[in-house]
């Protein structure tokens, strides 16, 4: 049997019972296919609840506060970091999740987690990565936030990572290939039977989207890459300006963004609840297991919205994240972090010495294959501010050395 089939949940434990009645397809507690290491019930929270607050404990977690969201973190203050997406997402998926009858703690969980295994700078930073280890199996963030709730995070003594619950661990593992599939055991068995995960983990994704898209309209406009008169080709923003603009006319411009992106968010929430709905009560699912064998997921947009919403994504990546400004901050950002890792591939000696002996012990197990994963790790792990620091560190003789975070 492998680590992710042992049941170590025993139900709530001394937690009291949820404010509001869970529908049957709905992830239970006592039906959680447990950790990996059995620990004994919490007496006082649900074990989703213990999940949830091993991530808001974590290093990793706190970390995401001086990572990139589309803005590197010393660009402006008001801009979103990966911390502040990452509660944006947490309050989409609560909302629903109440509404729906879903396990509103494990979906805010998985909405938490989410985001833990970023590299710095974005999805800039991820790409390089990602180029770097091209021949030592890739670096993709889904499986590297898996990687530091499994095993990164050290904090327990009887067990290394969170610990977390299958169902937690499920819904942060959004995409994997078949070949990396295959060494998760039961955790990478439903990309390999195209089953779906749970109701919990596909509200966690649809409510990512939504929080990017949305706040990344806040902070183009706040960064003044686009215009609302640019926004205002986009069907879905153009609807809900023109009813700002109608109704208060002399409302300030920061008004006016905050009035339109609520607006817009409130209508695309509207609907994810209400196709939801509709698609919940014509499948019929009796429990979670009959939702992970359906062919398709239920949590989704209808198809006007769902369009609508794709047009303001592509909006967003040909005039945001592809704006010039952007796009030079992105290109120093990916120089940055192909030459820390070329630096400490070469010599594992330049780096801190845990993740020396990290590097080491990897290399010793899995040849240069494991290297070349300790030092992602160890890269991925940074923050913008640090990762820019380290670089000064490496390769301008002017930059003392200083202690490691």
């Amino acid at each position: 049997m492998s680590g992710d089939d042992r049941r170590g949940v025993s139900g709530h434990g001394g937690a009291t019972h949820p404010a509001f009645p869970l529908a049957p397809y709905a992830s239970h507690e006592s039906q959680s296919r447990g950790r990996r290491h059995p620990e004994p019930a919490p007496k006082y929270r649900g074990e989703y609840q213990r999940d949830r607050d091993r991530i808001v404990h974590s290093t990793a977690f706190r970390r995401l506060v001086y990572k990139t969201q589309v803005f590197v973190n010393h660009e402006g203050d008001l801009y979103r970091t990966r911390l502040t997406h990452s509660l944006e997402v947490a309050q989409i998926g609560r909302s629903v999740s109440r509404t729906l009858g879903l396990n509103e703690t494990l979906c805010e969980a998985i909405c938490l987690a989410h985001d833990l295994g970023h590299t710095p700078f974005g999805h800039a930073g991820q790409d390089a990565l990602n180029e770097c280890l091209r021949e030592h199996g890739g670096f993709e963030h889904n499986l590297q936030s898996l990687r530091v709730v499994d095993e990164l995070e050290e904090r327990y003594a009887e067990f290394p990572g969170l610990n977390l619950t299958f169902e937690c661990r499920e819904g942060i593992l959004k995409h994997c290939s078949a070949r990396n599939a295959r060494g998760l055991g039961a955790l990478g068995q439903r990309f390999l039977e195209s089953r779906q995960p749970s109701l919990e983990a596909q509200l966690a994704n649809v409510a990512d989207e939504i929080a990017y898209n949305n706040h990344d309209v806040d902070d183009g406009l706040r960064a003044g890459l686009v215009s609302c008169r640019d926004l205002a080709r986009v069907a879905l923003f153009r609807r809900h300006y023109e009813t700002v603009q109608g109704l208060y006319p002399d409302l300030q411009d920061r008004r006016v963004i905050h009035e339109v992106v609520r607006r817009m968010i409130d209508e695309v929430v509207t609907d994810l609840i209400e196709t939801t709905r509709a698609r919940l009560a014509e499948a019929a699912p009796a429990d979670a297991e009959a939702v992970r064998a359906l062919a398709h997921p239920l949590i989704g947009l209808s198809e006007r919205i769902a369009a609508e919403h794709l047009e303001l994504k592509r909006f967003l990546n040909e005039h945001v994240y592809r704006h010039f400004r952007v796009v030079r901050m992105t290109t120093k950002a990916q120089r940055v972090v192909r030459e820390l890792y070329r630096a400490y591939f070469d010599d594992v000696r330049l780096l801190p010495d845990e993740h020396r002996a990290a590097a080491q012990r990897l290399e010793a197990s899995q040849g240069v294959a494991g290297r070349a994963r300790a030092v992602a790790d160890y890269i991925a792990g940074m923050t913008d501010r640090y990762a820019i620091v380290e670089h000064g560190r490496l390769y301008d003789p002017a930059v003392p050395q200083g202690p490691e975070s």
